[in-house]
């Protein structure tokens, strides 16, 4: 599930959503989505092993998908448990932590050597510490914003690179700067996910009202336009998205702070 929604799955210690004694035992439909989240994580990190790294990068945004639904598919069918919240926290970790640093790593970063693995683990430990500083405060910040960037949109960023660039036609060994960017992105995505600037979270858009035509056609041509290239607009649409909090900030905006003022 995304971030926002891992909410959902909190109920108190051995209680049923509506209120009742909790069955032994665990939900079968959201913790399904929650494995394919972890599948496609361990998926990704054998693909990065093995050279496959455009294959490799395709499964973490298949993770991304199947965990925007895990959550929801909770909520909808009243299945949400503390057990899928863990559950969910960990498989995020693999799929957005642990299989986008090694994908980066064997892909470019060893050819920087040292400087390599440790911005390979700048990364992978900096979605770690984002996705606990979201766990302990659940009910804290504000719900319109992230308080620093989402693990799956930094995953996204990571993956997208390798997935576009490969896509494109770069070999890391033919090209010495894609080393170094990647170093840069890898940086630059934890530092981001561990930050305190606020991204806008969606959650104000409501999905079920009414809308115009023209949105229709416009999420039409959005969908043409990812069609033509997904790797590369894909990866620009994310870059861009964890560049907006910083706009945003700069900018000073109606936001100082998701965190409410003691």
């Amino acid at each position: 599930m995304t971030e926002e929604d891992l909410d959902l799955q909190r109920d108190p210690p051995g209680q049923e959503p509506g209120g009742g004694l909790r069955r032994r035992g665990i939900y079968l439909l959201p913790n399904l989505f929650t494995t394919g989240v972890l599948f496609c994580g361990f998926f990704a990190i054998v693909q990065a092993m093995n050279g496959r790294f455009e294959t490799g990068g395709i499964a973490i945004f298949v993770a991304m998908v199947l965990d925007g639904m895990d959550g929801r598919v909770a909520r909808w069918t009243h299945t949400a448990s503390e057990f899928g919240a863990q559950y969910d926290s960990i498989a995020d970790m693999v799929a957005f932590g642990a299989a986008p640093a090694l994908l980066a790593y064997e892909w470019a970063l060893k050819d920087l050597g040292t400087a390599g693995w440790i911005a390979a683990f700048v990364y992978c430990a900096a979605t770690g510490i984002r996705l606990a500083r979201f766990n302990v405060n659940i009910g804290v910040v504000d719900k319109r914003f992230f308080q620093g960037l989402p693990s799956p949109s930094g995953a996204a960023v990571m993956a997208g690179l390798v997935w576009a660039l490969t896509d494109l036609g770069f070999d890391p060994d033919e090209s010495f700067w894609i080393a170094g960017v990647t170093w840069i992105v890898a940086i630059f995505a934890g530092m981001t996910m561990v930050s305190n600037v606020p991204f806008y979270s969606f959650k104000e858009f409501n999905w079920r009202r009414r809308v115009p035509l023209w949105a229709i056609l416009a999420a039409v041509v959005a969908y043409a336009v990812i069609a033509t290239r997904p790797p590369l607009i894909l990866f620009l649409l994310f870059f861009s998205y964890s560049v907006s909090g910083y706009v945003m900030w700069v900018r000073g905006g109606r936001v100082k702070s998701v965190l409410p003022e003691e």
